[in-house]
Formats: structure tokens, C-alpha cells, sequence
């Protein structure tokens, strides 16, 4: 009895290994090789697959979906003769797992030794300045040439970035001084700018200002001027309206004499040449109006103590050329 015992427990070890050998089931996004008796069969999808136990195996699962590798920093020497160093980031993913598995021995090692290559190749033909301006142009190329050379082997480059771009010490230094100058000189442009502005601007008010101001004072002496012709024309229609004589205007004449000698600084006091014929008119005015009543005993300023008839006769009598 033991040995049959034994014999069925071997059958049903054998039973299961041969189930678990037959049914194969591969994740979502990843794929198997199939080789039987050492030579590729097919490849495995995913989901539930049949293989022949004992004669088909497994020879490689591969994750289809996208990957992310990082290479360590590599020396790369610019056309000037400096080193710095370049980290890379390569994102690629796996179209064609038997390509991935029979047309290279490792393809991680391979995408990197090309990217290192590669991208000497490229920063060998720039200048340290346009290898840290240029990481566009820089990625793009390293893509093309990564993206045809690993398409043989199953494998596709989506993206290659340049994670740092570090210089020497030495540079890094010298680079640090330059863009401080730069700063300190922009801000030099700029403070000059606003100062400037500023100068404008308050050379453009003070213009504004004295111009507004001109224009003001302009008009107030037009009204002024305009508001003083209009009382000299009130008074010269009042004048004309009251119909007034040379003596009334004598004595008015008159009157104003004392307010244009006022004032302290008034030290010398030039008689107008007026003068004569307001104190004739008025002197006309008093005569007609003398102690005797009479229109014809009137004061003359030019003959004193003689009336005026008396006067113009005697001027009469000087005027008269002698008799021969």
C-alpha cells in the first residue's frame, strides 16, 4: 500500500507542476517570451495564456509600459576646452519585446553608453555658453540619434532631458561675478532711467505751471486793462452826459493836485504844465463871480491888480504897431 501511496502522491505533484506550467497569466502592459527546447516561439499578451509544461518556457517578462532612467553625471569637454558635467534623464518604453530580448544583450546598458557618447558628441561642437542656453536644442538632438539607434532593438526614446549642466568651480565663480555686474549694471540703467523721467516730468510741470501762470496773468491784465477803459468810458459818457464847462474841469483839475503830491517818498514835486490853464479857467470862474457882481472885474493871472477887460486892452495897445 505505501508504494502506491507514494506513487499517486508523485502524480498529483507532477499534476499540479504540469497546471501550474500550462496556465500562464501575464499582467496588464508587460509580455513574455516563449521558448521551446531553447528557441523563440511566440510572445505571451496579457491576460490567461496556454504553454506546453516541460517543453515551453519562459524565457523573459518585459514591463511594456513607459520607463524612467537616470544616468549618473558624465565629464563632457565644450569646444572651448572645459569640463563640466551633464546628468541625463532618458524616458523610453519597449515596442517590440523580442527585439528587447535577442537584438541586445542589455538594453539599459546600451541606451546608456549611447547617450554618453552621444551627447560628447554633441557638447564637443558648442561653447560652455551655448551648451547652458541650448538644452532645448541639445535634448532634441540626443533624442534623434537615441530614438534610430535603439529602434532595432525593440525600443523607443520618447523624451531626454538634461537634468543639471554643472561647470568647474573656477567658472562658476567667474560667472556668478559677471551676472552681479550685470545686475548692478542694469539697476544703474534703471535708476539713471528714473531719475531722468523724474526730471522730465517736473521740467514738463514747471513748464505747464509758468505757462498756465503766463496765460493767467495775461488775462487778468486784459481785465484789468479792459475793466479800466470801461470806467474811463463811464466817466468820459458821464462827463459828456452831465455837459460839463472847462471851468467845472479846471476845478476838478484842481482838486486832484493835492493826492498826486501824497506820499512820503514824494521828495520833489513837478508842477504840470497844465497848470497855466486850469488857474486861467478858474480864475475866469471867480471874476464873473467877484465882490462887485460884475462879469467883467475878474482876476487876470497874467496882468495881476487889472481886471481882465483892462488887460486886453492893454494887450490890444502893445499889439498895435506905431504910428510913423
Amino acid at each position: 500500500m505505501q508504494p502506491i501511496i507514494i506513487v499517486l502522491i508523485i502524480l498529483v505533484v507532477l499534476v499540479f507542476i504540469a497546471l501550474v506550467k500550462t496556465i500562464q497569466v501575464i499582467p496588464q502592459a508587460s509580455a513574455a517570451i516563449v521558448e521551446r527546447f531553447g528557441r523563440y516561439t511566440r510572445t505571451l499578451n496579457a491576460g490567461l495564456n496556454i504553454v506546453v509544461p516541460f517543453i515551453d518556457s519562459i524565457r523573459n517578462r518585459i514591463d511594456l509600459r513607459e520607463q524612467v532612467v537616470p544616468f549618473p553625471p558624465q565629464p563632457v569637454i565644450t569646444q572651448d576646452n572645459l569640463v563640466v558635467n551633464i546628468d541625463t534623464v532618458i524616458y523610453y518604453q519597449v515596442t517590440d519585446a523580442r527585439a528587447a530580448t535577442y537584438e541586445v544583450a542589455s538594453y539599459i546598458q546600451a541606451i546608456e553608453q549611447l547617450t554618453v557618447t552621444t551627447l560628447r558628441n554633441i557638447i564637443g561642437g558648442m561653447d560652455l555658453e551655448r551648451t547652458l542656453t541650448s538644452r532645448e536644442e541639445i535634448n532634441a538632438a540626443l533624442r534623434g540619434v537615441l530614438d534610430e539607434a535603439t529602434g532595432k532593438w525593440g525600443i523607443r526614446v520618447n523624451r531626454v532631458e538634461l537634468k543639471a549642466i554643472e561647470p568647474p568651480t573656477s567658472i562658476q565663480d567667474s560667472m556668478e561675478k559677471q551676472m552681479r555686474a550685470d545686475r548692478d549694471k542694469r539697476a544703474a540703467i534703471l535708476q539713471a532711467e528714473g531719475v531722468r523721467q523724474s526730471e522730465i516730468l517736473r521740467a514738463e510741470g514747471e513748464k505747464q505751471s509758468s505757462i498756465l501762470r503766463a496765460e493767467g496773468e495775461a488775462k487778468a491784465a486784459a481785465l484789468k486793462a479792459e475793466g479800466e477803459a470801461q470806467a474811463i468810458r463811464t466817466v468820459f459818457e458821464s462827463i459828456h452826459a452831465g455837459d460839463a464847462d472847462q471851468k467845472l474841469l479846471a476845478y476838478q483839475y484842481l482838486q486832484m493836485l493835492p493826492k498826486i503830491a501824497e506820499g512820503d517818498a514824494n521828495k520833489l514835486w513837478i508842477v504840470p504844465s497844465e497848470i497855466g490853464d486850469a488857474l486861467k479857467g478858474l480864475s475866469g470862474a471867480m471874476g464873473n463871480f467877484g465882490p462887485m457882481g460884475g462879469g467883467s472885474g475878474g482876476f487876470n493871472p497874467q496882468a495881476p491888480g487889472k481886471s481882465v477887460p483892462e488887460a486886453d486892452s492893454a494887450k490890444e495897445r502893445r499889439e498895435q504897431p506905431p504910428i510913423d
